[in-house]
């Protein structure tokens, strides 16, 4: 009996040396980068699920026209160190998907449902090592790789400004909400924006 159990264990040492464990490259969490343009994340749906929004907008004169749902996602490893630390590691990835919303479609009689349509995905990436700010803007037109959108955009300065933790909208990602709450790592402008009741 002895002797089984010991060629077992062998062969499990063995069978673990021969199959190491793929590389975050291999799972599709890592960033690929094209020159300095970023490849659309291929596998972000798989993600950790973060929030979703309707029709929302930081522009009181925008009007599309039509209901859209934003889904955001981030990288695995970035959300558990987030839930570690109450705040973004180096290399997190944030994906934010727009879809359209319909309101007829099979028995659904009442409310909106996301339909098929993506109408956009952008990503906001810490690499400080890569990014003088630290974080970076990427806006994608279908699966073709995306150039870095330039600092001087709109959407930089509004997160400097908004964001509730490390220039990210954490106040709209209800569970990481109360963890940066709770480890008080809530930026000074969210704070004075929103104080205590």
């Amino acid at each position: 009996m002895r002797k089984l159990i010991t060629l077992l264990i062998a062969g499990a040492v063995a069978s673990s040396a021969a199959s190491p464990q793929s590389p975050p490259e291999a799972s599709g969490d890592a960033l690929v980068y094209v020159g300095d343009k970023l490849q659309k994340p291929a596998n972000y749906r798989e993600w950790i699920f973060l929030s979703a929004g309707l029709d929302m907008s930081y522009s009181s004169t925008q009007t599309p026209g039509h209901h859209m749902f934003g889904n955001a996602f981030v990288n695995p490893q970035a959300y558990r160190e987030f839930q570690k630390t109450g705040t973004w590691p180096d290399k997190t990835a944030i994906v934010l998907e727009t879809r359209g919303a319909q309101n007829k479609g099979s028995i659904n009689r009442a409310g909106l449902f996301q339909d098929g349509d993506v109408m956009g995905v952008e990503v906001h990436v810490k690499d400080e090592s890569r990014f003088s700010g630290k974080w970076a803007f990427f806006a994608f037109d279908g699966d073709r790789p995306a150039p870095m959108i330039p600092t001087d955009a709109q959407c930089y300065a509004c997160h400097a400004q908004h964001a509730a933790v490390d220039t990210t909208f954490v106040q709209f990602y209800p569970t990481l909400l109360s963890l940066a709450t709770t480890k008080a790592t809530l930026s000074a402008s969210y704070l004075a924006e929103n104080p205590k009741p």
